[in-house]
């Protein structure tokens, strides 16, 4: 079928050149079917400024630099969430909602021009090698990394499986720069974390790709095991989780639920409306949940968020969410032409809420302030401050932003705190609805290899 429809979509396009050079002879001026031919007058527009540039330019052009910025041109125009992938970007994009690549196995960051390593993966041929959390990576394969951006030393330390790579690095209290040889070998992007807060089970999900579910069954199997008989409820963290496959997201929500409707999406015709139902099966055996949201969990998580909200399973800690309510399809594009990226649903909650420029409120607000030394975020804008974004049909779209702060260290989390407390039964902590009037926003360089 999709062939079928990207043949038609070419013959379309040959079609309308070919009208285009026929009109005058075939549509006389003033008929009605003249009028019909207005989309042909404007892509033999486009035909004539394509041209133009091809010739013209103060510098020489490529046609497929061209093509590909008008397609995007085209399709960023619509809403900030469609857009053309090119061939390594829709390759770039497989990897991460597969979650599995051929890499070394270290979580890495930039600092001061050289790659750092946050740490480096259990049982990944980087642990094997005797690479150490905070090694500063400056060669690879001989070629320095002082100059590189991170997605470029990313690209490097990638590749087939069983290749080796030589890594050069600088470690504290070592005097000479230390020669690593590692062999690449399958990769599991981590989506999923967890840890025991003594009677409490915590789960962070970080985003939704392939291995998600599977990432959370495991993780509550084994926080099971832990806590045993004194396990009394769940933290699931959604908090900075930007979304990803829809469904995992509705997988992670039936996993969670026994019964009920967990999301249903809606696209420009009323044939388009699809709801998706959870089926009998709670791996969490009816313990009470909370879940973490803020500013920064978007799309998937928010899914997860509003179903387990409207079905009253868990309660809703922490800052209003992203409220990116929209779906997009990944649609190739042939061998390599890559793909776009299309906006063709929006979502709604069980009850039929449309998140779309709005949010998540959650059940208790409790504000999170970075302190004023950090230079991390604090302050997400939101979706309706995006360009260009999708409006919410059914109530006020929603312009302030919303706190999505998150210490690094668990004892000073004022949200977890609360969730604690709040799942034991203990004194809840005072929550402060101080929000930050200004905040530096930091995009997160975090890279998994």
């Amino acid at each position: 079928m999709q062939k079928s429809v990207l043949a038609g979509l070419a013959l379309f396009l040959f079609g309308a050149v070919v009208a285009t050079s026929l009109q005058p002879w075939l549509f006389p001026q003033g008929s009605a079917i003249a009028a019909g031919s207005e989309t042909y007058r404007q892509l033999d527009l486009f035909g004539r400024v394509f041209d133009r540039v091809r010739s013209d330019y103060v510098e020489e052009t490529e046609d497929e630099a061209l093509v590909e910025s008008a397609i995007n041109g085209m399709l960023t125009a619509l809403d900030p969430h469609s857009s053309y992938l090119s061939a390594k970007s829709f390759r770039d994009m497989q990897v991460q909602t597969r979650g599995e690549f051929g890499g070394l196995g270290i979580e890495v960051t930039m600092e001061n021009g050289v790659v750092k390593v946050i740490s480096p993966i259990d049982d990944t041929p980087a642990m094997r090698a005797g690479v150490k959390a905070g090694d500063l990576i400056t060669h690879l394969d001989g070629v320095q990394v002082l100059g590189l951006t991170l997605n470029q030393a990313v690209e490097k330390m990638r590749g087939k499986i069983n290749s080796p790579i030589k890594i050069r690095v600088v470690r504290e209290g070592v005097d000479e720069p230390i020669e690593i040889t590692v062999v690449r070998d399958v990769i599991q992007i981590r989506s999923v974390r967890s840890r025991v807060e003594n009677d409490v089970a915590y789960v962070r999900i970080t985003s939704f790709n392939e291995q998600t579910l599977d990432g959370l069954e495991s993780a509550v199997k084994k926080l099971k095991s832990e806590i045993g008989d004194k396990l009394i409820g769940y933290v699931i963290d959604l908090r900075n989780n930007p979304g990803g496959l829809l469904d995992q997201a509705i997988s992670v929500s039936d996993a969670l639920l026994e019964r009920g409707e967990i999301v249903s999406t809606r696209g420009r015709n009323a044939d388009d409306t699809q709801r998706h139902n959870a089926r009998a099966g709670d791996i969490t055996d009816a313990l009470p949940i909370v879940v973490l949201v803020n500013g920064g969990s978007a799309s998937a998580s928010e899914i997860v968020a509003g179903a387990l909200q409207d079905h009253k399973r868990a309660k809703i800690i922490g800052t209003r969410s992203f409220g990116k309510g929209s779906v997009q399809t990944i649609i190739p594009l042939g061998a390599n032409s890559g793909a776009m990226r299309l906006t063709t649903a929006r979502y709604y909650t069980p009850s039929g809420r449309s998140i779309q420029a709005k949010g998540i409120d959650p059940d208790v607000v409790v504000e999170q302030t970075a302190p004023e030394a950090s230079n991390q975020r604090n302050i997400s804008p939101g979706e309706a401050s995006l360009p260009g974004y999708l409006s919410n049909e059914k109530s006020d779209d929603n312009k302030s932003g919303s706190s999505a702060f998150v210490p690094e260290k668990a004892e000073d989390d004022v949200q977890l705190a609360y969730a604690l407390a709040l799942l034991r039964g203990d004194p809840l902590p005072a929550i402060t609805q101080k929000t930050a009037v200004e905040s530096t926003t930091k995009e997160d360089t975090t890279k998994a290899n």
